[in-house]
């Protein structure tokens, strides 16, 4: 059941445990130690190699969620749901990548995921790592006379 299933993302860097079951998402392992087990291993949730040769994010994300869609929402929630079993039924699965997203026109599929997750099933996936950083208002302009 999707209620019962609370997702979020993160990156691997960024990542605590306090923050909930972490849960691989990606093609490659990471190429440094962690800190941490993860709790899981979700290869509904990986983009492809191909897929990551796409370096235009609109092209990216139809191609995702085209992929997304072959897999199936039934599919990817019984995954999910079963590393939530294996795991700690109360935490939420964090979906993790390497991508951070606080670097200005960073993007990955962790965060095109929430968005067709929450398309699917009404529900939200928050970001728990860094977000990007938004510049400071401009201030209105004064007059001189």
């Amino acid at each position: 059941m999707t209620e019962d299933l609370r997702l979020a993302t993160c990156t691997y860097q960024e990542f605590t445990p306090d923050m909930g079951t972490p849960v691989r998402t990606t093609v490659g392992h990471p190429r440094f130690p962690l800190t941490y087990q993860l709790g899981g291993i979700a290869r509904s949730v990986m983009p492809t190699r191909p897929l990551l040769r796409i370096e235009v994010q609109d092209a990216y994300e139809f191609s995702y969620r085209r992929l997304l869609e072959q897999r199936g929402i039934d599919a990817i929630r019984e995954e999910l749901t079963g590393i939530a079993g294996a795991n700690d039924l109360d935490a939420p699965l964090v979906l993790l990548c390497f991508d951070k997203l606080s670097k200005p026109g960073n993007w990955c599929h962790r965060t095109h995921f929430a968005k067709w997750w929450k398309d699917q099933t009404g529900n939200e996936v928050p970001e728990l790592g860094s977000l990007p950083i938004q510049a400071p208002p401009t201030p209105p302009a004064l007059f001189e006379f």
